[in-house]
């Protein structure tokens, strides 16, 4: 018998590995199942007779939320005997089990725990206590597989029983299907998508929900970049008013956007007769109308530039024997990275001087780590593109100062940059 029990129990534990670990929630169910069950050996007193067995029994369970649920079962039992310890007697091993327990279903029906009353009649009538674990397994959307533990416990004797089950419950009252999306505004957007909730009936709408047009000048929001044009006012292909002055010229070619009302203009949209910015060029020839008073202008009223050559440094100086930065934070340093973005055609040689103290070779390799320090600094804190940058090693070929003194030192541990651009500057009037 003992070997019987543990193998039932194996399969009890292994009996689920061929059905589906999900399981949609269902209402309630009914079922039948066998079980084994071992009764506590020193029971019924004083004999203590009883060892384990076989039973039967149904079972109704209802589901009042997703997680709890509360069942009614019924089992009988056949239970064996102790023969050494029963004597000559002929007891009835027939008994049963009924009771109610609360039921606690884990996420996704993975398992449940459940704790009951019970009434227990195997040779005498006891009021029990039960907990254990189980699980439905789904066999499919009706029928479910159950596997159960439990503890027997007669709290007045002390008796503790287990026992083990399996069976088949058939499963009704499905949780209902999920509702329909809603569209409340009725636009054919649900409104789970639905960016304008309160769109009138009969409006047409985007992807969004939203008014394709939102301000009626016939340009759709996509394109549209004057979106609260006012009713009824002209517009051109961007949504945009299309003669912002009221000159009769439309912004495509009003060379003059700002003309008072009521000035008489040319086709261009300028005055016939005013030089609005004072450059001497009449508004209608005027290409550039808003030239500040003290640039000089050309023919067609714009700014004169002239090319200029424009330099910005960058010195460093080390420590003896260093190539280490100790101010990579310095002005100097932004100051040449906003000199480079602004001449993005532009590229650097940053060199690298030593003084004469020392061997010559290796002045030459320790120029050379200054000067990379400089470019890498220049890279990783600075952003500038590596491939704008060049790092020389000069040694100690170009000193500024022979005299060997320590200043003198102190002036050729140094870095040099230069960069030379072409700048065009505004030619101002005499």
């Amino acid at each position: 018998m003992k070997k019987t029990s543990i193998a039932l129990g194996l399969l009890l534990a292994c009996a689920g590995n061929s059905f589906a670990a999900e399981d949609p929630t269902y209402k309630s169910w009914v079922g039948g199942f066998v079980e084994y069950y071992n009764a506590d050996s020193d029971k019924p007193e004083p004999i203590g007779y009883l060892e384990d067995g076989f039973g039967g029994g149904v079972e109704f369970g209802f589901r009042f939320k997703p997680q709890w649920a509360a069942r009614l079962e019924y089992s009988a039992l056949d239970i064996d005997t102790d023969a050494s310890r029963l004597g000559t007697q002929d007891p009835n091993n027939g008994g049963s089990r009924i009771g109610v327990d609360a039921m606690y279903f884990t996420k996704n029906d993975a398992m449940y725990l459940f704790a009951g009353l019970k009434h227990l009649s195997i040779g005498d009538n006891d009021q029990v206590a039960n907990l254990g674990l189980g699980k439905h397994w789904m066999v499919n959307d009706k029928w479910r597989v159950i596997t159960e533990a439990a503890v027997y416990h007669d709290f007045g004797e002390g008796f503790r029983d287990y026992g083990l089950k399996l069976g088949l419950a058939y499963t009704f009252g499905a949780k209902s299907a999920p509702a329909a999306p809603k569209d409340s505004d009725r636009d054919g957007v649900y409104d789970s998508q639905d960016q304008c909730p309160n769109t009138p009936i009969g409006t047409q709408v985007d992807t969004t929900g939203c008014n394709i047009d939102s301000d009626g000048d016939g340009v759709a929001n996509t394109i549209d970049q004057c979106p609260n044009t006012p009713a009824g006012q002209a517009v051109d292909a961007r949504g945009c008013n299309n003669d912002l002055d009221g000159d009769g010229v439309i912004n495509e070619i009003d060379r003059c956007p700002n003309t008072p009302a009521g000035t008489k203009v040319g086709a261009k949209g300028c005055s016939l007769a005013l030089d609005s910015d004072q450059d001497g060029v009449l508004d209608q020839d005027d290409q550039c109308p808003e030239t500040p008073l003290t640039d000089k202008v050309d023919k067609i009223g714009c700014s004169i530039f002239a090319e200029k050559e424009v330099t910005v440094n960058l010195q460093v100086l080390f420590a003896n024997n260093s190539a280490d930065i100790d101010n990579p934070n310095d002005s100097q340093f932004s100051d040449f990275a906003s000199f480079m973005s602004r001449f993005p055609n532009t590229k650097a040689v940053i060199e690298g001087h030593t003084s004469a103290v020392g061997q010559a070779s290796y002045n030459q390799t320790l120029s050379e780590s200054r000067a990379n320090s400089v470019k890498q600094l220049l890279i990783d804190q600075y952003n500038i593109a590596e491939d704008r940058l060049t790092a020389v090693g000069y040694g100690e070929e170009r000193l500024l100062d022979s005299s060997n003194t320590p200043e003198a030192s102190r002036m050729n541990r140094r870095i040099e940059a230069k960069v030379t651009a072409i700048d065009k500057v505004k030619v101002l009037k005499n």
